[in-house]
């Protein structure tokens, strides 16, 4: 198949580029700790395709992203820890073992009982693994914070430790919000500035998971959309032969506001 013969070539040619000798001295150097942050951000490379529509960019992001697993599984070869086929089949395994309703006897037949169904597999999994049982156990320290505190959230709820409807949320959320300007009003303490501003955050990614909203979606969103109004306010002073710095704040929220104006038409 083509895409067997596309995948064993990408092997070979890692292999190649790991090779002491004649191979790349800058691949040659890296380690999984090098690496990591490249894979952290291919991965946001392709939800960034996905959000633009852009299909011919998503095909080649998730070739940077098939890049960094192979990566890392020839490194891991190279150590005689496990290799690429190690790798793909250990998730095949998975994926068959979580899906008992495709593959086995389970009678799962909604979203809502596969979703049960996949987390019973995966604390029996924790449990296999010497995991402790928390209902916290999994959750990865690596996740953006923001995305850490939903799930973090979300496993809470799910043995009742939430809020019983979304108006308590904004209660707790006004309540961390006076904290926030209580501690400003007394001197602003840095570390203390911190941990407010965390739990006001926190907060908040509990009201995302309590609106089925992605808080890390969200604020992508949010980020997008302020750039694009932001660059729109500079090109429009830029039409006048102005820049930014030549501007009083009135006349750039006027501008601001302009510009909003226009996404609205």
């Amino acid at each position: 198949m083509e895409n067997g013969r596309n995948i064993d070539r990408l092997i070979d040619v890692m292999a190649q580029l790991r090779n002491p000798d004649g191979g790349c001295p800058w691949d040659l150097e890296q380690d999984f700790s090098t690496i990591a942050p490249y894979t952290i951000e291919e991965a946001y490379e392709v939800a960034d395709a996905i959000a633009r529509g852009d299909m011919d960019d998503l095909r080649d992001e998730l070739g940077d992203l098939l890049l960094q697993v192979v990566f890392h599984a020839r490194m891991a070869e190279e150590q005689d820890r496990f290799d690429f086929d190690a790798v793909a089949g250990a998730i095949a395994d998975k994926m068959i073992r979580r899906h008992p309703h495709v593959f086995g006897t389970d009678g799962a037949d909604t979203p809502d009982a596969v979703k049960q169904s996949w987390e019973a597999t995966k604390a029996a999994e924790r449990a296999e693994k010497g995991q402790d049982e928390s209902a916290l156990s999994g959750v990865a320290m690596a996740l953006p914070a923001l995305q850490r505190a939903e799930k973090l959230s979300k496993r809470a709820a799910r043995v009742g430790f939430t809020w019983p409807e979304v108006s308590w949320v904004f209660k707790d959320l006004d309540e961390e919000v006076e904290e926030l300007r209580a501690e400003i009003e007394a001197g602003g303490d840095p570390d203390r500035l911190e941990d407010e501003m965390g739990d006001i955050l926190f907060v908040a990614a509990n009201l995302a998971r309590m609106l089925n909203v992605d808080p890390e979606k969200a604020l992508r969103r949010t980020n997008r959309k302020f750039e694009l109004r932001f660059r729109a306010m500079e090109q429009s002073f830029a039409r006048d032969g102005r820049t930014l710095p030549d501007c009083s704040l009135d006349e750039m929220d006027a501008r601001w506001d302009s510009v909003k104006g226009v996404e609205n038409k």
